[in-house]
């Protein structure tokens, strides 16, 4: 018998990965890091899994579209890594959100430097800390864990119930990585928890942010993204207006830029010309910000400005809806966020936030219980939007409707409090004894951007001088819509023309006034029927929606119509649905559509496709007019 004996075709590290299964995973997910990133355009290392593998870690402090902590473990041939997006902690009560990302090469351990826009991951990065790490054997000796094998850690790692110590020199003693089962629509199963164990390296009260030098240069942030001029990133620097922070919007605007030059002496050029006369406002509050009377001083200066106590109140200016993008020098141009309207008041360094509607919102939201420390000033009233961001830095109201969750009987049913939210500033109303209502929206977002801070839990909402191009970079990332505002505008406590919304996916805030029976193996209820205010102030019915919704929301939300059932018809004239039990108009739901059409003989408005995006409590159920649809397109 004649055994044939083929050479192996393998190359050496093939045959390296073949015969080490865990290292044949980290070559694979090194892929990952691979895919995503473009080696000619970025500095950051190529993958390479080390055929040794030591005990190394590092947290590296990275300010992106925002800003995180990448904790990354030297283990099986790569660097293990997790996002925090608050930043590791000495304190045990603190219990970290980490999400698992893709496995770096080892080579990424002392990178430190500057990700250029328009890669991924575009933004400044410090080595915040380094150090050695060790695994903490599961089975303690005598009520103590003491230290264990590769082999156990990399069983722990697979179990979920990951035990080590680290040997930094800013975070030391025990930790614990515990990956939690989310139950999270859209859940990817990255998410895990990093805890500080009770040992004597514990620290009440820790803060990351109070520890801003790289760990091995000395270099804060700010010095690290001034290494080339801040040529390829601006986050870090105070923001200034124009500047694009987010890596999704930048790429999108420079494709869109080589494809569209303006012509020399245009508007455009005009425009700039013209408002030379700004920059020395942000000169003089850079010059005297130190202090709370020196910015009063330029501020006091301003066209408007009158000194006066705080106001106690402010209801927010609001848009109206027009139908198309437009280009106009009298305009400045924004994102529109997708999330909850806020106004935050600060005094005392403390800040109490309140809804549209003039809910205390405060208590909801503790990671901006801080929002003080970011801003440059004794008082302030700051106008903008809390939002929950996806992984491409998108606001997601989905997301923010699961960090919330839904009021029940007093009660908040179902929050999510480990999904983060950032407040997204596009307005300041008061600042340090004057008020700003009377000021141009120019001048105030002059003085805003130089007194905030670009860090923590707070942004600077960026604004862009072309509109047309603004909309169709955002509709190209699936951003909600824009906002126009005319620059010289005062800050007005109502809907106004003077500022102009311009929605790409539509959305309508709609009356619930009922709810239909299920239907097969639904269960609870079918679809909520939904209705806006005429202008004689008469419930219109404009279609029902019964899609939007999982098992959880379905339940929680008939919870709310049950206890709202009425047997009077709250809608005025006939509404185009069976079996519907009629509930009290209080509720608000968030309603996405395609379009208007004209479905009835008497040719009443309907929504096309409607879908439920989740209940609108900062809105109060009066306010959901035809008058808020849109009005027409805008002379320019």
């Amino acid at each position: 018998m004649v055994v044939s004996r083929r050479k192996s075709v393998h190359s050496p590290l093939v045959i390296v990965l073949l015969s080490c299964p865990q290292r044949y995973n980290s070559f694979v997910a090194l892929e990952e890091y691979k895919r995503k990133r473009r080696f000619e355009q970025t500095p950051e290392p190529p993958p390479k899994v080390e055929k040794k593998s030591g005990h190394r870690f590092v947290v590296q402090k990275h300010r992106a579209t925002r800003l995180h902590y990448d904790f990354r473990l030297e283990m099986e041939g790569v660097l293990k890594s997790w996002a925090v997006p608050k930043g590791p902690s000495l304190d045990p009560a603190d219990k970290r959100l980490a999400m698992q990302v893709e496995d770096h090469p080892v080579s990424y351990f002392d990178f430190e430097g500057i990700i250029p826009e328009g890669n991924y991951g575009a933004g400044t990065v410090m080595v915040w800390d380094v150090g050695t790490w060790e695994p903490l054997s599961p089975q303690p000796v005598k009520g103590k864990f003491v230290p264990g094998t590769d082999a156990e850690a990399s069983e722990m790692l697979k179990k979920g119930d990951f035990k080590i110590r680290l040997h930094g020199k800013k975070l030391k003693g025990d930790f614990a990585l515990i990956h939690m089962r989310s139950r999270r629509p859209g859940s990817k199963g990255t998410e895990w928890l990093l805890i500080k164990k009770q040992d004597d390296s514990a620290v009440t009260g820790y803060d990351a942010e109070q520890y801003d030098k790289s760990a091995l240069t000395g270099r804060t942030m700010r010095e690290i993204a001034g290494d080339q001029g801040s040529a390829e990133w601006e986050s870090d620097r105070k923001a200034s207006r124009g500047r694009v922070k987010a890596a999704w919007l930048a790429d999108t605007l420079a494709k869109l830029d080589k494809k569209k030059k303006p012509a020399a002496g245009n508007k455009e050029d005009h425009r700039i010309k013209k408002n030379e006369k700004n920059k020395p406002i942000a000169k003089a509050v850079r010059e005297k910000n130190s202090s709370a009377s020196s910015v009063a001083s330029v501020v006091g200066d301003l066209k408007g400005a009158a000194k006066r106590a705080m106001p106690a109140a402010i209801h927010p200016m609001l848009a109206i809806s027009i139908d198309k993008p437009f280009d106009n020098p009298e305009y400045l141009f924004e994102i529109k966020w997708d999330g909850y309207r806020a106004v935050s008041f600060i005094e005392k360094g403390r800040v109490r936030l309140v809804s549209r509607n003039q809910n205390d919102l405060t208590g909801q939201y503790p990671e901006l219980h801080d929002l003080p420390q970011f801003v440059k000033a004794e008082t302030a009233i700051l106008d903008g939007e809390v939002v929950a961001l996806d992984q491409q830095g998108r606001a997601s109201f989905s997301l923010m409707q699961q960090r919330t969750g839904i009021r029940e009987h007093g009660r908040r049913v179902g929050a999510r409090g480990d999904i983060p939210v950032l407040y997204y500033v596009f307005d300041l109303i008061y600042v340090d004894g004057y008020d700003l209502r009377r000021v141009s929206l120019e001048d105030r977002k002059q003085v805003l951007a130089q007194i905030l801070t670009s860090s923590g839990p707070i942004r600077y909402s960026d604004h862009f001088d072309q509109g047309a191009k603004l909309f169709a970079a955002a509709k190209q990332q699936g951003i909600e819509g824009i906002v126009a505002k005319r620059r010289g505008s005062c800050y007005e406590e109502r809907r106004s023309r003077e500022w102009l919304k311009i929605k790409i996916t539509q959305t309508v805030d709609c009356v619930i006034g009922g709810y239909t029976d299920p239907e097969g193996s639904r269960q609870y209820f079918g679809a909520i029927v939904l209705g806006l205010y005429d202008k004689k102030g008469n419930l219109v019915h404009v279609g029902q929606a019964g899609t939007g919704f999982n098992q959880t929301t379905l339940k929680q939300i008939f919870s709310l119509l049950k206890d709202r059932e009425t047997r009077g018809n709250p809608f005025h004239g006939s509404v185009d649905a069976r079996r519907v039990h009629w509930i009290r108009p209080e509720l608000v739901a968030e309603i996405k559509f395609t379009e208007w059409t004209h479905e009835t003989a008497d040719g009443g408005l309907k929504l096309r496709a409607p879908v439920f995006m989740g209940l609108r409590e900062d809105k109060d159920s009066k306010e959901c007019t035809f008058a808020d649809q849109v009005v027409g397109k805008i002379a320019t």
